[in-house]
């Protein structure tokens, strides 16, 4: 699913266990693959890096340096 980039995506602050909203939305893109994810199912992200994921697997990956 493209999404442009005025179709409500938000601006997050991730920290470790939580993240907040700085600017509303009903999305982030994933920062590998560019998927949209909705904030409702929005588990996975990277407090250092401030990225969300949109798997598990991507974001194992991420955090081992293999992408």
């Amino acid at each position: 699913m493209l999404m442009s980039s005025g179709d409500n995506a938000a601006k997050l602050h991730y920290g470790p266990s939580t993240f907040r909203v700085l600017r509303p939305g009903k999305h982030v893109l994933c920062a590998v693959s560019g998927e949209v994810i909705p904030l409702e199912e929005l588990r996975y992200w990277s407090a250092d890096l401030q990225e969300a994921y949109a798997t598990c697997e991507i974001s194992t990956k991420r955090l081992l340096g293999e992408i």
